[in-house]
């Protein structure tokens, strides 16, 4: 229930934003890449500020790089804010893997290394305030002191370093810098680990909002830079302390709490996040099946291993006495997105009851039913997308499970069918399910793609729209555009018998379709 509370409302938040910024440009389609950016920004800066950095007089050296006229308060206010975003981009990254169901199976390692990142990504903040050796960093020290202490990890309480009878020994502050130096290298291993079953990981963002990420984030520094606070002081209880909402929110709550209360706490919320894989995992009879490839169609030509976004398929020798190579699934990495199916052009590949064949097969059914005339729009949509979610569709609407799962035979068979044009409605490039749908999906109908659209399609009754859930205008707009385009073109040539060819030679290549 809650999962589709939350689901409903970020579809809901995504049509606002996609009519505000465009699909192209909503930043909550790219908060995966934005967390790199972040970090990317993060790195350099503080390659930057460990340069002036002394461990023997840690508030003082941060007071010396505050008091740098040109660019020393700037720099550590872009560190401390590229942080916090990264926390926030993270956060709403997670939402989104969790409310979309991308959190299970094959996704699953991608899923735990997440949350093994944000933990680093915690730890590093919480050594980072610790160095700067102020108020704050004070209370965090003494607070992470009291509950370790609690564990049977060290011979005398910890927490006695605090009590302002001595100096802190510069060991301390050594092992701060040491932890905030090597947590990095931890978390560049745990993002190679989050990306390594995806094809091909797309780490940035494109670069207007790249460029705008960053030019906010300065304009921030240069408008609200961070202020130092005072320096912590053991023989002194600090007073009103600023906390920093992001990495320090907690505080309050875990130092009102005993230590036990707090580990139990820790304890329950990692072991539910690391639960969340088999949580959201469907039952077995909602679980889709994965792709399986036709030994017998299969003409060797690569198209559905190169397009799988998860390399969830090989190349491997033939076992049946032909000559050449066959596709082979793996199902531990298929994720049943579909893809392949849309790729394959004798549609001898795909999830059972979602391949080229089967989808033919329905929309012969579909065009049955239905007299398709030279008014109709037949609306060809993703389920994900604005065409399955769209309040009063009319019945010309047929649904795939994604758009990349869409096979160019049912646009064809439609528009030979006698059908007016046929809009293809995605998901946003950025935020499709199966990764890299509308991507194939608009090489296949434009750019003669395998399996591509053949030529003896008029373009002109094709159209391709990307609009995300709930984002009916962005559809009916889309719609009444294709509407008017179509009206100044002739009546289409209906055909009462179709025919579609589904063999191709062993070449790969189509033979006639």
């Amino acid at each position: 229930m809650l999962k589709r509370i939350l689901g409903r409302s970020l579809r809901r938040v995504d049509a606002w934003l996609d009519g505000l910024y465009g699909w192209k440009w909503n930043p909550l389609y790219q908060s995966g890449s934005l967390v790199v950016v972040c970090l990317a920004v993060v790195l350099v800066t503080g390659l930057y500020l460990i340069l002036f950095y002394r461990i023997g007089a840690p508030w003082e050296s941060v007071a010396r790089i505050d008091a740098q006229a040109w660019g020393g308060r700037w720099i550590r206010s872009l560190h401390r804010y590229a942080a916090d975003l990264a926390v926030v981009a993270a956060a709403v990254h997670a939402l989104r893997m969790f409310c979309q169901g991308r959190s299970w199976g094959p996704r699953a390692l991608a899923w735990v290394s997440g949350v093994f990142l944000v933990f680093l990504l915690y730890v590093c903040g919480w050594t980072g305030y610790v160095m700067v050796w102020d108020a704050q960093g004070q209370l965090l020290a003494a607070e992470g002191a009291r509950l370790l202490d609690a564990l049977p990890l060290f011979s005398e309480p910890i927490s006695r370093t605090f009590s302002g009878a001595g100096p802190l020994p510069a060991a301390f502050f050594f092992m701060n810098l040491f932890l905030h130096i090597a947590l990095p290298v931890g978390i560049v291993i745990f993002l190679w680990l989050h990306v390594s079953r995806v094809a091909r990981p797309v780490m940035l963002p494109p670069r207007p909002l790249l460029r705008w990420t960053v030019g906010l984030l300065v304009a921030a520094v240069v408008l609200l830079p961070v202020p130092l606070a005072p320096a912590a002081d053991l023989l002194r209880l600090p007073g009103e302390v600023v906390l920093d909402v992001f990495y320090a929110f907690w505080l309050p709550a875990a130092h009102s709490a005993s230590p036990g209360v707090v580990w139990l706490a820790v304890a329950v919320l990692g072991t539910a996040l690391l639960a969340v894989p088999l949580l959201t995992r469907p039952r077995g009879d909602r679980r889709p099946a994965p792709s399986v490839a036709s030994t017998r169609l299969c003409t060797g030509c690569e198209q559905c291993y190169v397009d799988c976004p998860w390399d969830a398929i090989r190349m491997v020798e033939r076992t049946d006495g032909r000559e050449g190579l066959v596709a082979r699934v793996n199902p531990a990495a298929c994720v049943s997105c579909g893809i392949c199916a849309g790729s394959c052009a004798p549609m001898g590949v795909g999830p059972p009851g979602r391949t080229g064949r089967d989808q033919l097969s329905r929309v012969r059914e579909f065009a049955a039913g239905r007299a398709l005339g030279g008014e109709d729009i037949v609306v060809v949509g993703c389920s994900r997308s604005a065409a399955g979610t769209a309040e009063g569709a009319d019945s010309r609407r047929f649904l795939v499970s994604c758009a990349g799962n869409l096979h160019s035979s049912v646009v064809e068979y439609l528009v030979r069918a006698g059908a007016g044009g046929v809009l293809v409605v995605a998901c946003p490039p950025r935020d499709c399910w199966g990764r890299e749908g509308p991507r194939w999906l608009v090489e296949r109908l434009y750019h003669e793609r395998e399996a591509e659209l053949q030529a003896r399609v008029d373009r002109r009754r094709v159209r391709v729209v990307h609009a995300s859930g709930f984002d009916e205008y962005a559809l009916l707009s889309a719609r009444a555009d294709f509407a008017r385009e179509l009206a100044l073109l002739d009546a289409p040539a209906r055909e009462d018998a179709i025919a579609i060819d589904t063999e191709c030679e062993a070449s790969g290549k189509v033979a006639a379709r």
